[in-house]
């Protein structure tokens, strides 16, 4: 795929890395649909695109909302003409063990906890996966649908819900590969390791130095190395049903 003139959308665009995704394709020259939940997060996006005088369009819209993913891809093609890519970004965590046992104190991950994660970052890239994929076919264009998974796939210890979610998305997207083929629309998944973000900048030093130390390299992910990934697959033409391992080398 040529970036040059192309549209992405984005979704959990307001920040980390959505945000450094959108910097990164506004510069290849792609055209850019925006998706969070918090419309101010994604004018501060907008903004940080504005010097590589990039198209960018704001949508704010939770992924979780049927009805609201449905007219946000309409709108998309509506307003820039057609969708030729989606990088499904949203994601929380809600981490906790199973179960924990304490002498007589006794504590679980709640069904609130376990389906808000699941709901977010596995329904929400099915019902944005389903609906840019429909846009792709209805319009006739070779689009690309790009997943992000994580390491936790594996499963990591107090991520049951987080872990699940993202074992998902990696196995959605090799399912929408065979799926979509026929129509000329790649589907695959990257899977992360620990990436720099706001969020790991709030950890411990002691905390991020032991995440490092985990690492064969000896250090976490910056954002733009994967945003960097991101345009990799857009770009390679043969690329697709597979999952894109970007962590240093960890193994959880």
């Amino acid at each position: 795929m040529d970036m040059n003139g192309s549209v992405i959308a984005i979704t959990g665009a307001g920040g980390g890395l959505g945000q450094t995704m959108a910097i990164e394709l506004a510069k290849a020259g792609a055209s850019l649909a925006l998706l969070d939940l918090d419309s101010r997060s994604l004018e501060e996006t907008q903004a940080l695109c504005a010097a590589s005088q990039a198209r960018v369009y704001l949508y704010p819209m939770d992924v979780t909302d049927e009805q609201q993913v449905e007219q946000t891809f309409d709108a998309i093609v509506r307003d820039l003409g057609q969708l030729d890519g989606l990088v499904n970004n949203a994601g929380i965590l809600r981490d906790a063990m199973l179960v924990k046992v304490k002498g007589e104190e006794v504590s679980k991950m709640s069904l609130a906890q376990f389906n808000s994660v699941i709901s977010v970052n596995l329904t929400g890239t099915f019902l944005c996966g389903r609906e840019a994929a429909l846009k792709m076919i209805e319009t006739k264009r070779k689009g690309v649908i790009i997943n992000i998974s994580s390491v936790s796939r594996a499963g990591n210890m107090g991520q049951s819900n987080y872990s699940a979610s993202k074992a998902g998305v990696a196995s959605l997207a090799t399912c929408w590969a065979k799926e979509l083929g026929r129509y000329g629309i790649r589907a695959a998944a990257i899977a992360p390791g620990v990436v720099k973000t706001a969020m790991t900048d709030q950890m411990k030093p002691e905390a991020i130095a032991r995440l490092e130390n985990m690492v064969p390299l000896g250090r976490i992910a910056q954002a733009d190395e994967i945003a960097h990934a991101v345009k990799f697959i857009f770009e390679s033409d043969y690329y697709t049903g597979r999952v894109l391992e970007l962590d240093g080398g960890l193994r959880l």
